[in-house]
């Protein structure tokens, strides 16, 4: 059809040349004053085709032509933008690897060996019958219990533990004296926790070191607040400084909360937005939950399984939505009652469980604190607390070094510097 029209276009502009030619004439004619006639209907007529074949190549064609220009981009900046979000592929969880690693945390002892009493009656260079009684080794040997390795469900793909140690770096960005993350700038900072992670990896050569800075997100304090909580929440530009570091050594994040006179239920999911990254888990500090009406500081706050639970199960949909790989969680410990009902707080295959050994003093007392509160009710991972100051007030002290916590049952697989 716009051939057609094309050609019937320039048929009739044909047309106007010859007419033009005779208008030449015309006005020579004109000029000595001798009249012609006046085509007008024919004017009009080319003057409109002319009218008509501009705005189709103006709206019809020219828009369909910069229109295929202009999807092609568009194509090609979606499938750009679907290559950026791609997640790596996460290789299937290797159970194998996975029970052997959790062997080699556990660290146990050597069980001993039983023997069994054997009686034989022989006779001696006089004929006389003597009983002889000799032991030897039980075979099968018994097995004995453990409590560790726990036993329960294997991680979903992408599980960072027991495959990494993680060494991690504590505080607050606004206190000196929370921790080492606020105590140096941050280059400084990063360089103090590199250190840490060579020594780990030399002690540890056949377990990978992740990094990670451990931020108070939610902080309990003596003053009750605007909204008589005894916490203060940290801005999000606080919080995105810690992820802006982090991601300076590909470290992962831990966002703290100590919930005062508050609850996981309201604290937790104000977190969220971050916690639907992959590299944000999440730690819950019991000393600061003031269940009693005892404000922060003045005596040792507590969290039973539930709340745990619901901190899991919060973390596990995150997970599920968001199809991403299992979540950290961080419970403090270092009494009996910072935590109640051990025994009903339910790892995911979402949501992997740390119980972190997190106080202080000399060697011998943090080793028995291990053992007494960590080491009997095991939930499934450990961790253990150093502290650069308080560990070492005693004269003659020192801080505990890698190989030394490598002796423990079981060994720990998260590594905290406050």
């Amino acid at each position: 059809m716009i051939k057609s029209l094309i050609y019937t276009i320039v048929s009739l502009l044909r047309d106007r040349l010859k007419v033009g030619r005779r208008s030449l004439k015309a006005k020579i004619l004109v000029r000595f004053q001798v009249p012609q006639p006046v085509d007008m209907k024919k004017n009009f007529t080319v003057i409109l085709l002319v009218f008509i074949f501009l705005s189709l190549f103006l709206f019809g064609i020219l828009p369909k032509f910069f229109g295929v220009v202009s999807y092609q981009r568009d194509e090609q900046n979606k499938k750009a933008e679907v290559k950026k979000n791609i997640v790596p592929a996460i290789s299937p969880l290797n159970t194998v690897l996975y029970d052997q690693k959790l062997n080699e945390l556990a660290n146990n002892p050597l069980d001993p060996i039983v023997f069994n009493t054997v009686k034989t009656i022989e006779k001696n260079k006089n004929g006389k019958s003597i009983t002889k009684i000799t032991k030897v080794p039980a075979s099968p040997q018994p097995v004995r219990a453990h409590l560790w390795p726990v036993k329960t469900v294997y991680p979903n793909a992408g599980a960072i533990l027991p495959f990494k140690r993680i060494v991690a770096y504590y505080g607050n960005l606004y206190s000196t004296k929370m921790g080492v993350l606020g105590q140096y700038g941050e280059d400084e900072m990063l360089q103090r926790l590199n250190v840490e992670v060579k020594k780990w990896e030399s002690a540890d050569p056949g377990t990978p070191v992740l990094p990670a800075l451990h931020y108070i997100a939610v902080v309990a304090q003596g003053d009750k607040g605007n909204d008589g909580k005894y916490r203060t929440r940290m801005p999000e530009a606080e919080i995105d400084k810690v992820l802006r570091m982090a991601k300076k050594i590909n470290a992962i994040v831990f966002l703290d909360v100590q919930v005062g006179f508050s609850n996981l239920h309201t604290e937790v999911p104000l977190l969220e937005k971050y916690l639907k990254m992959p590299e944000v888990h999440l730690g819950v500090d019991p000393e600061f939950s003031m269940k009693t009406g005892v404000r922060p500081g003045k005596i040792v706050g507590t969290l039973d399984a539930t709340d745990i639970n619901f901190a899991a199960d919060y973390l596990a949909k995150i997970v599920k939505e968001n199809s991403l790989p299992p979540k950290i969680l961080v419970v403090h410990r270092y009494t009996q009652k910072m935590v109640t009902n051990y025994q009903e707080i339910k790892p995911l295959p979402e949501v992997q469980i740390v119980m972190n050994m997190d106080g202080w003093g000399v060697m011998k007392k943090k080793i028995g604190t291990y053992t007494n509160f960590i080491y009997p009710e095991p939930v499934q991972f450990t961790g253990f607390k150093l502290f650069y100051k308080n560990d070492v007030l005693e004269e003659g002290t020192t801080l505990m070094a890698p190989d030394d916590l490598l002796k423990l049952n079981p060994k720990p697989i998260y590594i905290q510097y406050q």
